[in-house]
C-alpha cells in the first residue's frame, strides 16, 4: 500500500510528461516484489489500460514466482503484459 501511489505518479508523469513523445514501453522491474495485494494488483491493470490508452504498453520484467502465482490465481496474468525472464 505505502508503495502504490509513488508507482501511480511515477508512471502517469512517464506517459503525460512528454505529451508528444510517450515512450513505446513503460518497463516495471518486479524484482524483490515479496508482496502484492488487491491495491497493488489493481493498480497494475489501471496502469497498464492507461498505458494503452496513451498508446503504450506496460511491460513487467523479472516477475517472480510469487507474484506469478498471484496473477495466476486471480486471473490477472493475460491481463498484464509479461516479459519472460531469459533462462
Amino acid at each position: 500500500m505505502s508503495t502504490v501511489s509513488r508507482l501511480s505518479k511515477v508512471v502517469n508523469d512517464v506517459l503525460v510528461a512528454a505529451e508528444a513523445a510517450v515512450p513505446p514501453r513503460v518497463v516495471l522491474d518486479m524484482d524483490g516484489v515479496t508482496f502484492c495485494d488487491s491495491q497493488g494488483l489493481g493498480t497494475l491493470v489501471v496502469l497498464s489500460r492507461k498505458a494503452t490508452m496513451a498508446q503504450s504498453c506496460l511491460v513487467l520484467v523479472n516477475v517472480g514466482d510469487f507474484l506469478l502465482r498471484v496473477l495466476d490465481i486471480t486471473g490477472l496474468r493475460d491481463a498484464l503484459m509479461i516479459q519472460e525472464s531469459a533462462a
